[in-house]
């Protein structure tokens, strides 16, 4: 099939590569070139630079909803076009021009988490399972009819670093099988059920906030979930500390409020919460390099029943 595939960063390309065994990609769209890094320096997104390092044709339009892109996209006649976290909304009058329409690799077992960031959402509200719907794209918010389903169990200890390798190759897989299916004539097409729908909107700094109150279990989830971005911190002494490392802890919490240091030893720092204790393993303090908690606690002069909140 001749197949447009719209995607940026390095999550798409393995869908990407897997397209390409089997079918004609005829056109790649991309995000635009942008600043990134502490340097600022110009990069290309990861999808634009598997296209320009095999010539095929490439467009980065800032805006995908101009009639220029869109004219121009047609002249491809793709059969179909892929879509695998480009990170623009696209137009109806778009979707419609290739023949089979538009069909997006979406992180989550839709209709649950529909939105920008289902893969730490899921971390962060503690699912045991998740998957890759391959869908319809349309006008909405994930809201296309389900054309396959794929899934994944989670592992305990997964963040969203290799729960998103994981789904990123399961991508791959998904939407090779959704295209041979689809080329048969093959492939279904049920709609969601909108009041079963859960959203998963994209993160913000405050996300990683660790919040002492909170049980154990959601704190160490909540970890896991922004461990790509924001990073998870705690206030403290009028400055953020980052922490690098944290799981359970089977540190005594009687006494003190959640936030209360309840143990300091060299598998790091055990503090209160909300059910229990957790361990803080790692951090990174202000304008220093990350280090094991207890040496950090033990410079900053911190003792048991100290208070972290």
């Amino acid at each position: 099939m001749r197949v447009a595939f719209f995607g940026s960063p390095a999550y798409a390309i393995p869908t990407l590569e897997r397209l390409a065994l089997s079918h004609e990609i005829v056109l790649v769209v991309s995000q635009p070139d942008a600043p990134a890094g502490r340097g600022m320096t110009v990069k290309s997104p990861a999808v634009a630079q598997w296209a320009r390092a095999r010539e095929v044709p490439l467009l980065q339009p800032s805006r995908v909803r101009d009639a220029a892109f869109e004219d121009e996209f047609s002249t491809f006649q793709p059969d179909v076009a892929v879509t695998v976290a480009y990170g623009q909304i696209l137009p109806a009058t778009l979707l419609a021009i290739p023949q089979h329409g538009f069909l997006n690799a979406h992180g989550s077992i839709l209709p649950e988490l529909r939105g920008a960031a289902p893969i730490q959402w899921a971390l962060i509200r503690g699912f045991d399972e998740t998957g890759v719907t391959i869908m319809t794209t349309d006008p909405g918010l994930d809201t296309g009819p389900i054309r396959l389903i794929r899934r994944l169990p989670i592992s305990p200890d997964a963040t969203a670093r290799e729960l998103s390798d994981a789904l990123s190759e399961l991508s791959a897989s998904a939407m090779a099988e959704a295209l041979d299916l689809l080329e048969r004539g093959e492939l279904p097409s049920l709609p969601q059920d909108d009041d079963a729908a859960t959203y998963a909107p994209l993160l913000t700094k405050d996300d990683g906030n660790i919040r002492w109150t909170d049980s154990s279990t959601k704190i160490v989830n909540r970890f896991r979930g922004v461990a790509l971005w924001p990073g998870s911190r705690f206030r403290f002494r009028d400055n953020w500390v980052r922490v690098g490392s944290l799981g359970s802890s089977d540190a005594v919490s009687d006494g003190g409020s959640p936030g209360t240091i309840v143990g300091i030893n060299p598998a790091g720092v055990h503090v209160k919460v909300g059910d229990g204790a957790v361990c803080v393993v790692k951090v990174t303090p202000p304008g220093k390099s990350s280090l094991p908690a207890d040496a950090w606690a033990n410079a900053m002069g911190l003792r048991v029943g100290d208070d972290l909140a």
